[in-house]
């Protein structure tokens, strides 16, 4: 959902001061809580497991991984895989931009035949981390504490299924675009210069759709995560945490679905 924490390396030994980030964070939060008319809304209960990672080459490149196994409502079946590799240009130590590749097999239902299909994306984003600022006079800055905002374009390429015997194929593609904002902050427990024990995140996530939207849900808004979570940092390489999703999608119509979601994760650096 998550999807990732920047590298320890990119902590900024100053607080940054994001004006442009913070405006486009308001403008989308109002998005998301405007008023909406009743929705046929359905209500489903899901588990992620998810890694991400990131390995540093040199002082400008790195490789980045996310992998995340997505059940069904009722924890039933598989209703999503992702695989998302990407190549990391540190732009500065706070500020991070990374191009990449998913492969993300969906479960699709046609005609009462269930099966998944891959959706296949290129995605660019910018991430930035910088000190939380703290309401205590210690320096203006909480110990450890971060926030991080990150900015994702993808090019959406989604199958088209079609039944072909006992399973689902695809017929060609759709083409969608989304545009994403992620803004995480981590709160060492307790408040102390962090390079390891107990810690909790709390996040959201933005997701509209750009250009024509009519491949998917037909709107520009397409859905909200709301996270919170508590983890634990064994070493500055790596973190584990577990913690409740809330994702409300948008569908088409006056379609919708809230999905209470376990998340479990772990996040290296190296």
């Amino acid at each position: 959902m998550n999807d990732q924490i920047i590298p320890m390396h990119h902590r900024s030994s100053r607080p940054i001061r994001p004006r442009v980030l913070r405006i486009l964070a308001l403008s989308l939060l109002l998005l998301a809580i405007q008023p909406r008319k009743p929705l046929v809304a359905q209500t489903q209960f899901a588990g992620w497991l998810a890694t991400f990672q990131n390995y540093k080459l040199n002082k400008h490149l790195g490789v980045y991984f996310d992998g995340q196994l997505r059940s069904t409502g009722q924890w039933k079946d598989v209703q999503q895989i992702i695989l998302r590799p990407g190549l990391n240009v540190y732009l500065t130590p706070a500020l991070t931009a990374t191009v990449g590749y998913a492969y993300i097999p969906n479960r699709r239902t046609l005609s009462g035949v269930s099966d998944l299909l891959a959706e296949h994306r290129s995605w660019e984003q910018l991430l930035l981390t910088h000190p939380l600022r703290s309401t205590h006079r210690t320096g203006g800055v909480a110990h450890g504490a971060t926030l991080t905002h990150r900015l994702r374009l993808e090019q959406r390429y989604l199958p088209k299924p079609k039944v072909e015997g006992d399973g689902l194929t695809t017929n060609g593609h759709s083409y969608a675009s989304r545009l994403r904002y992620f803004t995480r902050a981590l709160l060492p427990l307790p408040a102390a210069p962090f390079t390891e024990g107990f810690y909790a995140a709390l996040q959201n996530e933005v997701f509209v759709n750009i250009g024509d939207p009519s491949a998917v849900n037909g709107k520009f808004f397409d859905q909200n995560r709301a996270y919170i979570a508590f983890g634990y940092r064994f070493t500055k390489q790596f973190d584990t945490e577990i913690g409740y999703v809330n994702q409300y999608i948008s569908g088409a119509g006056d379609n919708s679905t809230n999905n209470h979601i376990l998340q479990c994760a772990t996040y290296i650096r190296l």
